[in-house]
């Protein structure tokens, strides 16, 4: 027999188990490969877990995933949550999970130190020159992609218009803006079902990849089957890891405390990521920068870029929010002293992820046998539909939000930056144009920076 034909029948028997330390080893490597957002991570998992691996077959992958996007949350994260899950009970989904966001979660404590520490110095100083603006023409690409899938006719048009004006215009909380999306979905979704209709891009398998360890008639294990006692443990367990930490943050610091408010706010931003990481972007933003003043306006374009550099979710800008909202907070200052600042920034960035993350892990824990009980349609999508609809107008508003401040960095009374602004139209070309990937575009603008920063070029 061939080396090929040896690979070839090979590639058509499953594994004949899946070991707990060789999920935990598989789950650690793609935390650390995990970049290109969403859409990419879920192919890195469909490539290793169902077309190479076969530990677990399409039409049960793409079901799990159904479920995953329902949830606010980041569904990737989610999804390698519920595969370990499904795999190796509770301790493979807490690991899975964790192990998905860890390694950016260290990543991005580093990058912020140095942000704030050197971010004056010429060369950090020219590499955000230049990926300033690429953030700007990636949140525009992003609201041209999502809305290209989600506004299929004119009412999710008028959806996402009408949350456009309320959030540009009226400054109508995120949050509201949500609800009554999810409320015009709803009635929308019984008066004119056929306008909101999801496209159901994940609704079906249709490529086999030989069998698999978890496939398609694979008997539900016993620790997926729903349990009301279960559940009920799951409810508390999730009860007491937020009251705890939460109940100890307020008797130290007092409900206003900013580490109490962080966790407070994080948790409300954890239930409203429907959409997607960028979704939620425009609440931290409201939030983090308007109401709280943790960091300012510039400083959210540069975590942004952070977060888009390094593997995980992109929701784990939260931890860059919460690393500069410590370091620089007087009262953690004062809590920690001026000469331990990073670990003020490390704590709160901890705390965030903390609060941001753990709602998604009670979703999958806790819903993952209701899910399992049946591989059929989940057919409440409606409200999805007009949710992401609104999702799209909301990141319109965040893209010019961004492009101010990128192209009137000191505001229109101190003139437009010419630097900048080509900069951004060499970003948007690539996206649009060219069809390159984030991190290509975001290290093609990083050099264009450093170039003019050091030619002496102004901004």
């Amino acid at each position: 027999m061939t080396e090929a034909s040896t690979q070839d029948a090979g590639a058509q028997a499953p594994a004949s188990s899946i070991s707990f330390a060789d999920a935990l080893r598989f789950w650690l490597k793609l935390g650390f490969i995990s970049f290109g957002g969403p859409a990419g991570q879920i192919a890195i998992m469909h490539q290793e877990l169902v077309e190479r691996r076969r530990w677990i077959s399409e039409r049960r992958f793409l079901h799990a995933l159904n479920y995953c996007m329902l949830l606010p949350g980041p569904e990737a994260q989610q999804l390698a949550t519920y595969i370990g899950w499904l795999m190796h009970r509770t301790a493979g989904g807490i690991a899975a999970g964790v192990l998905f966001v860890l390694p950016s979660l260290f990543i991005l404590i580093g990058l912020s130190w140095i942000y704030l520490a050197f971010g004056e110095q010429p060369l950090v100083a020219g590499l955000f020159l230049g990926i300033k603006p690429a953030v700007a023409a990636i949140v525009v690409h992003a609201a041209w992609r999502i809305g290209s899938r989600a506004l299929k006719n004119g009412a999710l048009w008028g959806i996402a218009a009408a949350a456009f004006v309320a959030i540009f215009a009226l400054n109508v909380p995120f949050p509201a803006i949500v609800a009554a999306a999810a409320l015009t979905g709803y009635i929308g979704g019984r008066v004119a079902p056929e306008r909101f209709r999801t496209g159901g891009a994940h609704a079906s398998a249709t490529t086999s990849f030989g069998p698999a360890q978890i496939d398609d008639d694979t008997p539900t294990p016993e620790h997926a089957r729903f349990h009301p006692a279960h559940l009920a443990r799951i409810v508390l367990v999730g009860a007491v890891l937020w009251l705890a930490p939460i109940g100890l943050l307020c008797g130290l610091f007092g409900w206003h405390g900013t580490l109490t408010q962080m966790g407070w706010f994080f948790t409300k931003a954890a239930l409203l990521t429907f959409g997607g990481a960028y979704a939620v972007l425009p609440y931290v933003y409201q939030g983090a920068v308007g109401h709280y003043g943790w960091l300012t306006p510039v400083q959210m374009i540069d975590g942004l870029a952070l977060g888009e550099t390094t593997p995980g979710p992109l929701i784990m800008v939260v931890a860059f929010v919460g690393f500069v909202g410590g370091y620089l907070s007087a009262e953690l200052r004062a809590l920690f002293g001026p000469d331990m600042l990073f670990i003020a920034g490390a704590v709160a960035a901890v705390l965030v992820t903390w609060f941001t993350f753990l709602p998604s892990f009670l979703f999958i824990l806790a819903g993952g046998p209701l899910v399992e009980s049946t591989h059929g349609s989940l057919g409440f999508t409606a409200p999805l539909t007009a949710i992401t609809a609104a999702v799209v107008g909301v990141i319109l508003n965040l893209a010019l939000f961004f492009g101010y401040h990128v192209l009137w960095p000191q505001g229109f009374d101190g003139g437009f930056a010419p630097v900048s602004a080509l900069i951004a139209v060499i970003a948007a070309l690539a996206l649009f144009r060219f069809r390159r990937g984030v991190i290509e575009v975001i290290a093609l603008c990083a050099l264009l920076g450093l170039a003019a920063r050091f030619a002496g070029v102004a901004t």
